[in-house]
C-alpha cells in the first residue's frame, strides 16, 4: 500500500516551518544592523515558537491541504511583528533604535490588507486566514501599546488588551463567541489604530499630543467593541424569546 505524504511534508506544515526560518532571518538582520540584546532574542524566539504552535494546530484542525499564498503574506507580516516584539522587549533593558522599531512596524502595518486581496484574487479565502490576519493585527497593537506605556502610562495597554479581554470573556459567556456581521468600519478602525500607534511610537509628536491621540483611539476602539457586544447580546435575547415562544403550552389536563 502506498501512502501519500506530500501534504504532510510540503503542504500546510511547511508554512509554519518556513515562518520559523524567516523569523530567525528577521532577528538576525536586526541584530546585525541596530543590535539585539539577549532579551530581544528571547522574546523573538518565543514569538516564533508561539506562532509555529498556533499555526500548526490551526491548520491541523481546519483540515487544510495547503498553506496558501494569502497565509504566506500574513506569515511574512507576522515575522515583522516578531521583530517589533524583540525590539520592544529590548527597550525595557536598553535603548533601542526607534527608527528601526517604527520602520518595521510601519511596513507590517502597510502590508495589512494585501493578504486579503491575495486571498480573494486566488480564491483561497478561509476562516483560518481571516483569523490569522486578525491575530497579527491584535498582537502588533498590543506590542506597540506596551512600548508606548513607557512614555504615556500603563493605561495605553488597554487598547491592545481589549481584544484579549473580549476573548477571555467569551470563555465564560458563550454568546460572545457568536459570529458578527461584516462591517467596513471595523476594518477601518483597525487600520487607523495601527497608524496612530506607529506615529505615536515614532516620537514625532509631543508626549501630550501623542497621549491625546492615543486616548481618542482608545475611545473609538472601546465603542467598536461595545457595539459588537450589544449586537451579540440583543441577538441572544431574541433567541431566548423565540425559544420560549416555541415551547408548547401545558395546561390543565395536559401532560408532557
Amino acid at each position: 500500500m502506498t501512502v501519500d505524504v506530500r501534504v504532510s511534508t510540503t503542504g500546510p506544515v511547511l508554512g509554519p516551518v518556513l515562518g520559523v526560518v524567516a523569523q530567525f532571518g528577521v532577528l538576525g538582520v536586526l541584530a546585525g544592523t541596530v543590535g539585539l540584546a539577549p532579551t530581544g532574542w528571547l522574546a523573538g524566539v518565543a514569538f516564533s515558537i508561539a506562532t509555529w504552535v498556533f499555526l500548526t494546530g490551526a491548520l491541523h484542525r481546519s483540515g487544510a491541504e495547503s498553506f496558501g499564498p494569502a497565509n504566506a503574506v500574513t506569515l511574512a507580516r507576522c515575522t515583522l511583528v516578531g521583530g517589533v516584539t524583540a525590539l520592544v522587549a529590548d527597550s525595557f533593558t536598553t535603548s533601542v533604535h526607534v527608527g528601526a522599531l517604527v520602520g518595521v512596524a510601519f511596513v507590517a502595518w502597510l502590508m495589512d490588507g494585501i493578504d486579503g486581496q491575495v486571498a480573494r484574487r486566488t480564491g483561497t479565502t478561509t476562516a483560518l486566514g481571516a483569523r490569522f490576519d486578525g491575530e497579527v493585527d491584535s498582537i502588533l497593537a498590543l506590542v506597540l501599546t506596551v512600548y508606548l506605556a513607557q512614555s504615556l502610562g500603563g493605561w495605553v495597554i488597554a487598547i491592545g488588551a481589549l481584544r484579549y479581554a473580549y476573548v477571555v470573556a467569551g470563555w465564560a459567556l458563550p454568546w460572545l463567541r457568536g459570529d458578527l456581521p461584516r462591517r467596513q468600519s471595523r476594518s477601518a478602525i483597525a487600520a487607523a489604530l495601527g497608524f496612530v500607534l506607529v506615529v505615536a511610537a515614532s516620537g514625532l509628536l509631543p508626549v501630550a499630543a501623542a497621549g491625546v491621540l492615543v486616548g481618542l483611539s482608545l475611545g473609538v476602539v472601546s465603542w467598536s467593541f461595545g457595539r459588537d457586544i450589544r449586537f451579540l447580546y440583543r441577538r441572544r435575547a431574541v433567541s431566548i424569546r423565540t425559544a420560549s415562544a416555541s415551547r408548547p403550552f401545558i395546561g390543565v389536563g395536559q401532560h408532557s
